[in-house]
């Protein structure tokens, strides 16, 4: 369990330090973005909570679990490379930023946030009780969302009527759900 949990977690993260996020100051940045990371942040630390020594780890859970991670990673090697040097911790814009629409960013409007949700998922049914697993959920998505709509009035002011295309033809960081 162990094993699975370090290997999915390294192979999330690697992307984002190998690709490096952009320093250069911003154009336009909104720091209520941070509101939603501390939420994401409570939501990692639920599926903790309930404690992971007495969980009976059947095959669907560990599938379930590898599925996710595995999906996670790939999401996030993919985000990182197509957002190139406009990837930024915090959200905001650079002067010369351009809307991203190739590779999973075709598919949803936030793949980092996607990877973020399946590392999530990957995690929790792995180690977390249902209770806690549930907490987590619902902590990831409300502070996701906050960023989502953040991020997504940035673009909407800064590219107008493309980015609000884009919106309508695209869901958020959950393929198929509007």
């Amino acid at each position: 369990m162990l094993a699975i949990l370090l290997i999915g977690t390294v192979a999330w993260f690697v992307p984002f330090p190998v690709r490096g996020w952009s320093h250069t100051a911003p154009q336009k940045r909104d720091s209520r973005w941070r509101w939603g990371l501390l939420l994401e942040v409570l939501a990692y630390a639920a599926v903790f909570a309930g404690g992971v020594k007495d969980l009976q780890l059947s095959a669907w859970r560990v599938a379930l679990s590898v599925i996710f991670l595995v999906l996670a990673s790939l999401l996030s090697w993919t985000s990182t490379r197509s957002l190139g040097r406009y990837l930024r911790f915090e959200a905001a814009l650079d002067p010369d930023h351009r809307l991203v629409r190739g590779g999973p960013y075709r598919m949803v409007r936030h793949p980092i946030y996607a990877s973020m949700l399946c590392l999530l998922l990957g995690i929790a049914f792995l180690v977390a009780t249902p209770l806690f697993f549930a907490i987590a959920l619902v902590l990831f998505i409300a502070g996701t969302e906050i960023r989502v709509r953040i991020e997504d009035r940035l673009l909407a002011d800064r590219f107008g009527g493309e980015f609000r295309e884009y919106q309508r033809s695209t869901p958020a960081y959950i393929p198929l759900v509007r």
